[in-house]
């Protein structure tokens, strides 16, 4: 794949923007590009070449085209909420911020889907269906600020996607702008389409294989009752186990929530949400449905809990408790900062009979690497987000979480999981790819890359290796890379 050249023209690249932009909509000074220099990833910075604004669809066209022509990388951002790098700019690039498609298109109560630009904010959705009894189930923790857009770059799921599913799970339709400025529609309103599932390829491919203009997406009625439990355990391994228990036992819940006893004492401190500060662990267990089956499953699950060691189960009395229980899991990651001048979030996933044997290990591990790992993630589907505390002020503590990190993810791999569920691979885990997949693999990801965007231009440099980086991972057998840079790889 052919490198974009770095001897990039700036002056001549915004002239010809500014033929198909308004100029308001081209940031170019230095101190203008700061604030977009990360993402959420704020351990690696770079500040982009420039920024584009689009407003519409054919703005961003036109911009590819423009871009294409001249062999310029385009990385696209959205809310700049994601946890891997993935929006990371480039030095000689344009970042392509989608923050003014900001509108929600058409909502359709009948056939229950509304179709929304890329910049509305994943909650703008249920709030603006609110009134006609619908909401949309993928719910990230940062879901009042972060986008569909970069929730389709993603795949991102929520503390509700145990049983309603990811992003790929809850999309009908994307209208796309390819690498060299075509616009394409993958999937359709109906329940099939004809023709190869490209849209199951797009949702997840971080932005390297086409920019997302507009989303079909799934509305779910309201359930008719929903009801949260909150089961303290004095042992982590227990309820690890539990998990397992619950869904072993025949119920499928909304949302199956862990947060072990550093999570539990920095979220109460945050939110007071009245959590067990003297737990060593946490699960919070929301059943919803018809207001008979939630009644049977609420016994149930009770019994199931306290059956596998819960030391208390509580149910929220009421609707706002119930909200108050969900914001304390929701703020976990602000609330953790507040104990620490740093946090580096990982992300991986395990099978659910393997959860108490990795928590346990990345104990170890973390112990091994000398820094406190506060553990807060969706337990129902295995997915781990282990909260690494450190100081970047002091030397080698950035490197020391990053290996950490790496042994976490490599973990994972070990036990039959993966090393992203939600957050992507973006630049912080490319070298774990290389763990996950065979040279063989790498390189037809390669090709399906190639087939989209001949150039490599879109966000190049993220989420795949190139196989030989992966024999230079390997080589050093565990001791972890510095991270490529955006380029590097």
């Amino acid at each position: 794949m052919s490198e974009p050249s770095l001897s990039m023209d700036k002056p001549a690249l915004i002239r010809a923007l500014q033929r198909v932009l308004p100029e308001r909509l081209i940031i170019h000074e230095d101190e203008a590009l700061r604030p977009y220099e990360c993402d959420g990833l704020s351990a690696y910075r770079q500040v982009p070449l420039l920024v584009v604004l689009p407003e519409n669809s054919e703005q961003v066209q036109q911009v590819m085209q423009c871009c294409h022509q001249r062999g310029v990388p385009v990385v696209a951002r959205g809310a700049a909420t994601g946890l891997s790098g993935g929006a990371l700019p480039l030095a000689d690039g344009v970042l392509m911020s989608l923050a003014k498609l900001n509108k929600i298109l058409d909502i359709d109560p009948l056939n229950r889907t509304a179709r929304v630009q890329p910049g509305v904010r994943n909650l703008a959705i249920s709030q603006a269906v609110e009134a006609q009894g619908l909401y949309y189930a993928p719910d990230p923790s940062s879901q009042i600020a972060c986008t569909i857009g970069g929730n389709v770059a993603e795949n991102s799921g929520g503390v509700h996607c145990l049983k309603y599913g990811l992003t790929v799970h809850n999309v009908l339709e994307l209208k796309v702008v390819t690498a060299s400025g075509e616009l394409v529609v993958f999937g359709a309103a109906a329940l099939d389409a004809p023709g190869y599932d490209l849209l199951a390829l797009m949702i997840g491919s971080e932005g390297m294989l086409g920019i997302v203009v507009e989303v079909l997406v799934k509305l779910l009625p309201t359930p008719q009752r929903a009801q949260v439990l909150l089961a303290a355990f004095d042992d982590v391994s227990k309820a690890a186990n539990a998990v397992g228990d619950v869904i072993a036992a025949g119920v499928i819940p909304a949302g199956l929530e862990m947060m072990d006893g550093m999570a539990i004492r920095a979220a109460e401190d945050f939110v007071h949400a009245g959590y067990p500060v003297d737990a060593e662990a946490m699960l919070l267990c929301e059943l919803d449905g018809a207001n008979d089956e939630v009644s049977a499953q609420l016994a149930k699950v009770r019994q199931q809990l306290l059956d596998s060691g819960a030391t208390e189960v509580r149910t929220a009395k009421n609707e706002e408790e119930r909200a108050l229980f969900w914001k304390g899991r929701k703020s976990a990651f602000p609330a953790v900062g507040r104990i620490s001048p740093d946090y580096y979030c990982m992300d991986g996933t395990v099978p659910r009979k393997r959860l108490a044997e990795v928590l346990l290990e990345t104990s170890r591990l973390s112990e091994h690497f000398q820094l406190p790992v506060a553990n807060v993630f969706h337990a129902g589907d295995g997915n781990l987000h282990p909260l690494i505390l450190y100081d970047a002020n002091k030397p080698g503590e950035l490197k020391r979480a990053e290996d950490l990190g790496a042994a976490i993810l490599e973990l994972c791999v070990k036990v039959g999981g993966t090393i992203t569920g939600e957050h992507g691979v973006g630049h912080e885990k490319i070298h774990q790819m290389c763990v996950q997949f065979s040279a063989a693999e790498l390189t037809q990801f390669h090709a399906v890359k190639h087939a989209f965007d001949p150039l490599g231009l879109l966000n190049p440099g993220k989420a795949i290796p190139q196989p030989r980086r992966c024999s230079e991972y390997k080589s050093l057998g565990s001791e972890t890379l510095t991270p490529p840079s955006a380029r590097g790889v």
